[in-house]
């Protein structure tokens, strides 16, 4: 089975607490662009949440109904042929006709399920993307060269299986 969501991350910077010497206030720079990537992850697990695995990919710009179906379809490579049971919520472009029509013709692999509507807290990519954006992400030099980056770095570390159990566990699914 396999949680989904996405998140955006824009050259508009992350501001989180940090520290300074005394009487440096910290500045972060930014260019006042909103270039935007869009990041679309799945915590992939058996149903008793053991061997939780990291799927993670980058979108230039916003998810819309195209981008859903190219991001199944490396899903499916990914899979090497497993079936999925695949848990996401229902954005517009998860609900398009275009997506739809694609998953029809997947049944033999792919099952979809949704979350609730308005219960992120039950999804466990929702705090992957908040330990992510406060560690990784926070206080970054706004341009999204730097971004790409840190999001190499993060993706190896967040492919932790015990902090993807620890995911799994904060969500009250297991």
């Amino acid at each position: 089975m396999g949680f989904q969501d996405e998140s955006g991350i824009s050259e508009k910077p992350f501001v989180h607490t940090t520290w300074a010497p005394k009487g440096k206030t910290p500045v972060i720079r930014s260019s006042g662009s909103w270039k935007k990537l869009t990041l679309s992850g799945i915590i992939i697990t058996d149903p008793q949440g053991a061997n939780p695995r990291l799927f993670l990919r980058s979108i230039a710009g916003n998810m819309d109904s195209e981008e859903a179906v190219r991001f199944l379809k490396d899903l499916k490579r990914h899979m090497g042929g497993k079936k999925l049971l695949l848990i996401w919520d229902g954005l517009p472009a998860h609900r398009a006709k275009i997506v739809q029509e694609y998953i029809e013709t997947q049944k033999h692999w792919l099952t979809i399920a949704r979350f609730p509507s308005y219960a992120p807290e039950v999804n466990p990519v929702e705090y992957l993307w908040g330990a992510m954006k406060k560690k990784y992400l926070a206080n970054l030099s706004p341009d999204l060269a730097s971004v790409g980056k840190a999001l190499k770095r993060c993706r190896r570390k967040m492919s932790d299986r015990t902090l993807l159990r620890a995911f799994l566990r904060a969500s009250g699914l297991y």
